[in-house]
C-alpha cells in the first residue's frame, strides 16, 4: 500500500485491489474485516488521510488548495474527505495545515 500508493486512485475498488495482491476479493475482505477490525473504505481512506496529512505540512505544496489536495490524495467529494480527515485526527483540515508540527 505504501510504496505503489492504489489509494491514490479515486474509483479504486476492493476488486481492483485484490487483482494487484492477486488474492481472492472475499480473502482480502476477511483480513481487513476480521484483523483489522475496518471496512474496505475506512482501511483506504486511512492511508488516503496519511497522505493528506504529508502533503498538508510539506511547505513545498502550501500553494495547493483543499481542493487539489483532496483529489491528489483520491478522494473526489470534498465533504467524504472533511469527514474523514476529521474523524482519524480529530481537526479539519485547514486547522491542520495551520498548527506547526
Amino acid at each position: 500500500m505504501k510504496t505503489s500508493e492504489p489509494y491514490l486512485n479515486p474509483s479504486l475498488t476492493i476488486k481492483d485491489l485484490a487483482e494487484k495482491l492477486t488474492i481472492p476479493v472475499k480473502d482480502l475482505s476477511t483480513l481487513i474485516n476480521l484483523y483489522m477490525d475496518k471496512h474496505f473504505f475506512d482501511f483506504i481512506n486511512e492511508y488516503r488521510i496519511e497522505k493528506a496529512k504529508e502533503v498538508l505540512r510539506d511547505p513545498l505544496q502550501k500553494d495547493l488548495t483543499i481542493l487539489e489536495i483532496l483529489y491528489k490524495v483520491g478522494f473526489n467529494s470534498k465533504s467524504s474527505f472533511s469527514t474523514s480527515f476529521k474523524k482519524h485526527t480529530g481537526t479539519t483540515p485547514t486547522n491542520y495545515r495551520n498548527t506547526p508540527h
